[in-house]
């Protein structure tokens, strides 16, 4: 199995998971509030969960790469907010490493070396 392949898979599994989460459960609803954006839980869980599935149905590395591109987006304003408030960084190392594997898959896709 391939690198690409394989932080395709952890990173679709992590924003699924997240995503689904967010939705459905109360305690991310009170995070939201303590974010200060509770209006855009629902949008955010959206987001993650379509990014997952381009990650995991891309058809092409280009496709994988705009879908990481959009996680990466997500993950730069989690990063914002959890620094905004003061939020201990091993709170924040999920959404770095998240920001990081994204970020890989989105320069292998642009350049279309998926695999």
């Amino acid at each position: 199995m391939s690198p690409f392949l394989v932080v395709r898979l952890i990173s679709a599994a992590a924003f699924l998971f997240y995503g689904v989460h967010c939705l459905v459960s109360p305690s991310m609803a009170i995070e939201f509030e303590r974010y200060g954006v509770p209006r855009l839980r629902v949008l955010t869980a959206v987001l993650e969960i379509v990014g997952a599935l381009g990650l995991l149905l891309g058809p092409t590395p280009q496709w994988v790469g705009a879908a990481a591109t959009g996680l990466c987006a997500l993950m730069i304003a989690a990063l914002i907010v959890r620094v905004r408030i003061e939020d201990p960084w091993h709170v924040m190392l999920p959404a770095f490493i998240l920001l990081l594997g994204n970020s890989w898959l989105a320069l292998r896709g642009w350049r279309g070396g998926g695999g």
